[in-house]
């Protein structure tokens, strides 16, 4: 749970980034999601530099390595815990001219070595911060979050995201989480099930199966097998958003699953023939649009795409444990 004096700040932050000229609750978040991503970055590589100084051996595939980028800048300046203590007009500089670069082109790898599914997405991600005191209050913000407490880092998340439904609109990309809490109660996920969202957006359904998942088995991240599937082949969400794809990924990695498969696919227009029979369990919200004019699918075309892709949907289950809410 995050404190009132948290949420206040995350606020000031949202007003520097609005009177700075970014408006968009969307592009607020993807800067803020940046910045999250580099901080995770350096807390993992210190966890692997103690360890490997316990063992008594060097640290393999180091996302900041010896050296320097092509600007002459060493990597250990990117790291977060040198990088949040320079001077504001030093940390733009940095940011924008070396870090933001590296995470967009050079950083292709997890720390241990593997594709990420949030790095996968960064390769169009742009950087807008265009003034070096909204840098430094988003920093400011971050450097004061738990990381290490996914339940803060992930009501943080969730507090922002909240942020969208109320931007008018762009709330379609939020279906409110008593709902989404509701209808993943009701079709109850277990472990070694195959989750899917084909309209992932925020990733709101497949990070509240997650929870529910930890919640209801406290066994699951003990287990080597139930561990791994649930950080890598447990949750899948389509979207055709680049900027939905990274925000979605994030809200997952800080709500504890490492690397789930977030694809950049339209699920109203691409065919779902080689996914038929691939999930367990369907949770959605259809992509439709504000109003329908009629259900006639003869008449309606956009009404047709959108029951011919529910119908797409039912196929790619291996039961019919699927939940379909009509809430945007």
């Amino acid at each position: 749970m995050i404190t009132g004096e948290l949420k206040s700040q995350v606020d000031s932050v949202w007003n520097a980034f609005w009177t700075g000229g970014i408006s968009n609750p969307l592009e607020v978040i993807e800067q803020i999601t940046y910045l999250l991503f580099l901080k995770r970055l350096d807390d993992n590589q210190i966890a692997a530099e103690r360890k490997a100084s316990r063992i008594g051996k060097p640290l393999e595939n180091p996302v900041f390595p010896e050296g320097a980028d092509k600007f002459g800048r060493s990597y250990q300046d990117m790291r977060w815990s040198k990088f949040k203590n320079f001077d504001k007009t030093e940390m733009f500089a940095v940011f924008s001219e070396s870090i933001f670069p590296f995470l967009r082109e050079e950083l292709t790898r997890q720390s241990d070595g593997s594709d990420s599914s949030y790095t996968h997405h960064m390769k169009d991600a742009r950087f807008t911060i265009t003034k070096d005191h909204m840098l430094q209050k988003a920093v400011d913000l971050i450097d004061e979050i738990p990381m290490d407490d996914r339940d803060t880092k992930g009501d943080l998340y969730e507090y922002m995201l909240s942020k969208i439904a109320t931007a008018g609109t762009n709330g379609q990309f939020r279906t409110p989480r008593h709902i989404i809490e509701l209808l993943v109660a009701m079709r109850n996920p277990q472990p070694m099930e195959a989750i899917c969202d084909p309209a992932s957006g925020t990733c709101g359904f497949l990070m509240a199966s997650g929870e529910y998942l930890r919640d209801n088995n406290p066994e699951l991240m003990f287990d080597p097998g139930q561990r791994a599937f649930f950080n890598n082949q447990q949750f899948h969400g389509f979207d055709f958003d680049s900027t939905m794809l990274r925000i979605g990924a994030m809200n997952l990695l800080l709500h504890g699953i490492e690397n789930p498969v977030i694809e950049n696919r339209d699920s109203l227009a691409d065919l779902h023939s080689a996914d038929e029979e691939k999930y367990d369990v369907i949770l959605a919200n259809p992509p439709f649009p504000s109003k329908i004019a009629c259900y006639d699918l003869d008449c309606c075309n956009e009404s047709g795409r959108i029951f011919n892709w529910m119908a797409a949907m039912q196929s790619t289950a291996k039961t019919t444990r699927s939940a379909l809410t009509l809430a945007a």
